[in-house]
């Protein structure tokens, strides 16, 4: 490609609004534009980046023995209402209705038509598993959109569903895909944690999440000191230990209390306790039936929404309580008691077992309780794991400090189960009995742009982006500095040797400003032909400061050559064997 005819070039700044590294070199090197918050243009350079990317992701799929299909983009409302997903109130459903009345979803995710597609056919167990999988755009009517391509509104994936006959064979199909996304995420030259997360509103038992460290990213995970433990802040486990169990049991009381005393730092200032003395409670209210849900927790930790969530049933449905809420059931911000409201759900921490002697839980402008007891004096509808593990907790064997991580999630892996195949008709396959059994289901998902910018994230220095061999643009940056007959020469050598060339043929373009624009596409390769070079050409990786002079014949016999050669081709993979 001659730079010259290239569609969107380089930018020497960008808006002070864009605030992401990789997101401004991705901007300023020609690879995207914004059309509206959230939904981007992918110009030439960076539409090779994408499909690049896709064809890593297609081989090792295919490799896996998923079988590649697509689904339509619009899914008729009624499949999402047979699993009642169309009134998910935080997912960002958008939906369309077309001139014969008939109401669709833009699909933001497909569990729904690829269980409807594969219901249709009669299969027995005998055709069982398989995995089929689609690259696809996808619809999310995102809050706030942000950091380029890592929060958008439209968006393209790949994502698979597998079908299983039981959690037996699923445990193969299931250890297979993230064998196969760690395979995908080294070619493209990412080392993710694989972090244990929630489902969410997909649905099912557990989950993965893939996730490259980086501080742009919004996933928060914490992980163990020596390595050995890591999960999502929403599932994160840790060691609470017994705060006073040699203290004696005290009579229930109620105390007088200034009425300045409001927070659980107010407490600890007027009754010279630590924080895990006090009792917390946080009320929320469920987005979908007005149920107010009061968590009760110990007043030096946190609630965590996702477990709070799944304890009462609700996956992403709560949210906090307003004054208007509260005044409902008769208290006010500030006020929630632990115990003695009606017509409430309340929610204990296992943390409640931890304290003798708890002050709090039944507060007035004057008075509170002290003394209190979980199961003496109080008990709550459910008693669980709902408490956020932060920095500064260790791990459930009590030994390793837990490290706060941030990330950017590029690929996720979901055992459905029977969710899907047990609320939609039909979704049954034929055993060897002649019974009609549901699927054991999973699925997985990678988004292309979010994993496009998270490389650029990862491989990047101050000058722009080092893309790695098996997705940059092209494979060789040819600039041709006042020589440009050889240089031509050069090119259509090149092409002829099958290489990927971009060929910066501009005239009356000073060096520096080809080799800034050089160093903002990040090709991995770079020759210079100038009068300097005589009959040899510069050779320079992007990643080295320094290039080397080498003749038109060694060229392809160097190893620089060499390595982007071989990756030229991202459809190419070894066989399952040489593993």
């Amino acid at each position: 490609m001659r730079y010259s005819q290239l569609f969107g070039k380089t930018l020497r700044d960008t808006s002070g609004q864009i605030q992401v590294a990789s997101h401004k070199w991705l901007v300023r090197g020609g690879f995207i534009r914004e059309s509206v918050a959230g939904r981007y243009f992918y110009l030439p350079l960076g539409m090779r980046v994408k499909q690049k990317v896709m064809q890593v992701i297609r081989a090792e799929m295919d490799r896996a023995g998923a079988q590649e299909m697509s689904a339509p983009i619009l899914h008729p409302l009624e499949l999402w209402q047979e699993t009642n997903r169309d009134r998910a109130g935080n997912f960002g459903l958008t939906l369309v209705t077309d001139r014969r009345g008939g109401q669709f979803a833009l699909g933001g995710t497909a569990e729904e038509m690829f269980v409807d597609v594969v219901r249709r056919f009669p299969i027995s167990y005998r055709d069982l598993p398989f995995t089929i999988y689609q690259f696809s755009q996808k619809f999310r009517d995102e809050l706030r959109a942000r950091g380029g391509l890592l929060r958008v509104r439209e968006f393209t994936m790949k994502d698979a569903y597998s079908f299983d006959r039981d959690a037996t064979t699923f445990a193969a199909t299931y250890e297979q895909m993230l064998d196969t996304y760690s395979r995908i995420f080294a070619r493209l030259g990412l080392n993710p944690h694989i972090v244990p997360a929630d489902n969410g509103y997909i649905g099912g038992d557990y989950s993965h999440e893939f996730v490259v460290e980086s501080d742009a990213g919004e996933t928060l995970y914490l992980l163990s000191a020596d390595g050995n433990y890591c999960a999502h802040e929403d599932v994160a486990e840790f060691y609470i230990a017994d705060l006073n169990p040699d203290e004696e049991l005290q009579p229930l009381e109620v105390i007088e209390q200034p009425t300045w005393v409001k927070t659980i730092a107010d407490m600890r200032k007027f009754h010279n306790l630590p924080a895990a003395r006090f009792l917390k409670n946080v009320a929320y209210k469920n987005i979908e039936t007005d149920e107010i849900v009061i968590a009760v927790i110990r007043g030096d930790l946190n609630v965590n929404k996702t477990k709070l969530e799944h304890a009462v049933g609700a996956p992403e449905q709560l949210t906090p309580a307003t004054a208007a809420d509260l005044a409902r059931i008769g208290t006010r911000p500030g006020y929630v008691p632990s115990w003695g409201v009606a017509g409430v759900r309340t929610v204990g921490d296992s943390s409640l077992q931890t304290v003798r002697n708890f002050v709090g839980g039944q507060k007035t402008d004057t008075t509170d309780t002290r003394h209190v007891n979980y199961g003496r004096d109080f008990v709550c509808d459910h008693l669980t794991d709902i408490a956020l593990a932060e920095v500064g907790h260790v791990t459930k064997d009590g030994h390793q400090p837990l490290i706060e991580k941030r990330g950017i999630e590029v690929g996720n892996t979901f055992q459905l189960g029977y969710h899907y195949s047990q609320l939609m008709a039909r979704a049954t396959f034929t055993d060897e009995d002649g019974a009609a059994r549901p699927y054991f289901m999973g699925c997985y998902g990678i988004g292309i742009g979010r994993t496009l910018q998270a490389i650029a994230e990862v491989h990047r220095d101050e000058r722009g982006i080092i893309w790695p061999a098996s997705v940059a643009p092209y494979a060789i940056h040819l600039i041709s500095l006042g020589r440009n007959d050889d240089a031509e020469r050069l090119y259509q050598q090149l092409l002829a040797w099958g290489m990927d060339v971009l060929y910066d043929d501009r005239e009356h373009v000073a060096a520096g400003v080809k080799f800034a624009d050089a160093d903002l596409i990040g090709c991995p390769v770079r020759l210079v032909i100038s009068k300097r070079t005589g009959d040899q050409v510069e050779l320079k990786r992007r990643d080295q400061s320094q290039g080397k002079l080498v003749t038109w014949d060694a060229l392809p016999l160097t190893p620089e050559f060499l390595a982007v050669a071989a990756a030229q081709s991202p459809l190419r993979h070894q066989p399952a064997s040489s593993d």
